[in-house]
């Protein structure tokens, strides 16, 4: 099997032992390696050096933190157009589910089709709005604690 299949595969499997080990010590190695203005320095084997921009690292080093982490994980253009089953795939729910969450205007869609497109930015903003719902309602449990512990 080449490189490039394996590549594919930690797309749509969690990474291995091995990968999870070999991730956590690149990310430490690339950590080291970025200057203080944050730019990360790689020597190639030819000697030359290849400079990757503060953003770019950061893209980088995230990447592997996820793999480190034994999480599958994908690279998604934001302006990528996904199948409903990638969207729920992302969202960690099922189909049906999303379906649900399509139906009701919660989460924005395009009809192409037969079938339905979820824009990845809009994805996104779900996501930072189900997280920031939330998060408030955790902070109201934990006043209402603080309330009733009070009294």
């Amino acid at each position: 099997m080449s490189n490039a299949t394996n590549a594919a595969d930690l797309a749509h499997r969690l990474p291995t032992q091995d990968e999870i080990a070999c991730a956590a010590q690149a990310i430490t190695a690339l950590a080291d390696a970025r200057a203080g203005n944050s730019v990360l320095a790689i020597q190639c084997e030819d000697g030359e050096a290849v400079r990757l921009a503060p953003a770019i690292a950061d893209l980088v080093l995230d990447l592997l933190g996820g793999v480190a982490s034994g999480r599958t994980v994908t690279l998604v253009p934001t302006n990528a157009m996904l199948t409903t089953q990638q969207a729920a795939d992302i969202l960690g729910v099922s189909r049906p589910h999303l379906s649900k969450l399509l139906k009701s205007g919660t989460i924005p869609f395009v009809p192409v089709g037969a079938h339905r497109r979820v824009l990845h930015a809009d994805l996104m903003a779900y996501i930072d709005r189900r997280d920031a719902a939330r998060r408030d309602a955790l902070d109201d449990l934990a006043r209402l604690g603080q309330e009733f512990d009070a009294s």
